[in-house]
């Protein structure tokens, strides 16, 4: 188990989870990570399932992977707040393995800047290779005061955030942006379920910066569930009214580890 200030790297090798002792830069081929809260995770089966449709395609069999997600989900700890990665990695070969890190404190607000029309992603729908170009613009985003960047299609049109996805609402309608467009989000998947299940509208299309400033506007994901946009650039964004109701929604689809 990873001391509370660091994190463990654990390759799956022969049949268990192995310690890498020096760590060292590969090529990220695939990767997904979810929050545990005192052992519980919400919607860890779909993070499961999302790793699953990419590991298959980089040739992982479906009974190494159920192996391999037994062996994590004994080794995550029960107390605290996590943060794991399980990620496929090129290193003289293809492997599994799983990071086992500490967690950052939850926000439950961002600012927000637009980046510059075209989306700079190869793999838009697919999380591991866009990784590190992804953290440089969030990083530029942040040294320029805000939490998190936009990014847009050719035509200016927004998508999602570099490490979240986009949610607003219209009137009595939750919107989010085109799935072919974006990766696929198990936190804004657990929301659209649950707005399903209320009975209400569900909207997707690309909108325009401009149109949702005045619009309830949320960042979702694993980490930090719902943050709300609080500022887009140096324009003060609509007030929250729905968040608190749906990030409690939310934490009640948390489920204990087994």
């Amino acid at each position: 188990m990873a001391p509370a200030d660091d994190e463990t790297v654990l390759r799956w090798s022969g049949g268990e989870l192995r310690s890498l002792g020096t760590d060292h830069a590969v090529a990220l081929l695939a990767a997904d990570s979810w929050l545990v809260d005192d052992g519980a995770v919400r919607g860890y089966d779909a993070h499961w399932e999302r790793f699953g449709g990419w590991t298959d395609a980089l040739g992982v069999r479906a009974e190494e992977l159920s192996a391999f997600r037994a062996a994590v989900t004994a080794q995550l700890p029960r107390d605290g707040r996590w943060f794991p990665r399980v990620e496929v990695v090129e290193d003289r070969g293809s492997w599994l393995q799983v990071r086992v890190r500490p967690a950052r404190p939850a926000a439950t607000e961002a600012r927000v800047l637009v980046a510059s029309p075209g989306d700079p992603r190869v793999r838009p729908t697919w999380k591991g290779p866009d990784v590190a170009l992804l953290h440089t613009l969030r990083a530029r985003a942040t040294a320029a005061g805000a939490d998190e960047l936009l990014l847009c299609d050719a035509d200016g049109r927004l998508v999602e955030g570099v490490f979240d996805s986009l949610l607003w609402w219209e009137d009595l309608a939750l919107c989010t942006t085109p799935s072919q467009l974006t990766l696929p989000g198990v936190t804004r998947r657990l929301l659209l379920e649950l707005a399903g299940k209320r009975g209400v509208e569900l909207r997707a299309y690309s909108p325009l910066p401009a149109e949702l400033v005045q619009r309830e506007t949320w960042l979702t994901n694993a980490l930090h569930g719902i943050r709300v946009i609080t500022a887009w650039g140096d324009v003060v964004a609509a007030p929250a009214t729905q968040a608190e109701e749906w990030r409690a929604a939310l934490a009640r689809t948390a489920c204990p580890l087994a």
